[in-house]
């Protein structure tokens, strides 16, 4: 059995890209996995303060949820970060959660990843900031690579994703893991 992790970083709890992440959950459901999904949005996430604490002692010095949220993605065989484009990029919520990553990066490792996107635009360069920024993080990161990029694109009002055929294939993927 499979340990999936889904990090859902859509501010709106049922958003596009939300939905996708559910739709991912699904598939590796019904196969038989072990999935976890986390909703950016209920934890609290403090900012990256640059203060190279946690290169001295292993840990961040702020108390919120950032360090749990890290040991789930240690004990994970699977990461699925779920986040809809903003001005051509991931959203601050995943970014914010990415650079807590510092304290313990190095223990993320052998992993598979998996990025649901969505985004309203529909230009053909729409992802591509994007992917530097989860293509930057995962180069950091030892023995892990992507396995699949979903891109729901053309999506902005709530379940608009479901008519999209991201939907199905996010349902494929996560089956797949």
């Amino acid at each position: 059995m499979t340990k999936v992790l889904i990090i859902s970083a859509s501010p709106r709890r049922n958003g596009n890209s939300d939905t996708l992440c559910d739709r991912f959950a699904q598939g590796a459901i019904d196969e038989g996995n072990q999935v976890e999904k986390i909703f950016l949005a209920d934890k609290k996430i403090n900012y990256c303060r640059g203060c190279g604490f946690c290169t001295k002692k292993g840990r961040c010095v702020q108390e919120d949820d950032a360090p749990e949220i890290l040991d789930k993605m240690i004990d994970a065989d699977v990461i699925v970060f779920g986040s809809p484009i903003y001005f051509y990029c991931i959203n601050a919520q995943l970014k914010t959660l990415i650079d807590r990553c510092l304290p313990r990066y190095k223990e993320i490792k052998n992993k598979t990843f998996y990025f649901l996107l969505t985004a309203a635009d529909n230009a053909p360069d729409t992802f591509d900031e994007a992917m530097t920024a989860l293509d930057g993080f995962i180069r950091c990161l030892d023995n892990c690579h992507v396995e699949k990029v979903i891109k729901g694109i053309g999506v902005y009002r709530p379940h608009e994703i479901k008519e999209n055929h991201a939907y199905e294939i996010a349902y494929i993927a996560g089956g797949e893991v």
